[in-house]
């Protein structure tokens, strides 16, 4: 591929990225490698373990999802009552999802909830 091609295709893989709310995202450094594991409180049955990396991937795949979700919600031509009440379940999922935020690098790819600052 020429280096005008390869300019392009990065030019337009950043603008889908973008504009779909698929950005890369960064587990934070302690996290990398690491495993997730989930122990039954009862003595004897087996416990579960994923690595943090692949569970990291489906929290930033739900979230988004959301933002897809919400873009597409605000695009739509509904009376604005409907689109408010909606746009507060989706803003309910992030607050929900704040829980996670542990995880990632970087403070800009955190779930939001209503407060903001979560």
């Amino acid at each position: 591929m020429t280096d005008t091609g390869s300019d392009l295709e990065l030019m337009l893989r950043r603008v889908i990225r973008e504009e779909t709310g698929l950005t890369p995202v960064s587990p934070a450094e302690k996290w990398r490698g690491g495993t997730l594991v989930l122990r039954p409180r009862a003595a004897g049955l087996q416990e579960k373990a994923w690595p943090i990396d692949a569970f990291f991937h489906k929290v930033v795949m739900l979230r988004n999802r959301l933002r897809v979700l919400e873009q597409n919600l605000n695009a739509l031509a509904i009376p604005e009552d409907v689109k408010i009440k909606l746009q507060t379940y989706i803003t309910g999922c992030y607050g929900s999802l704040t829980s996670f935020n542990v995880l990632f690098a970087e403070p800009n790819d955190r779930f939001r909830g209503s407060g903001g600052d979560d």
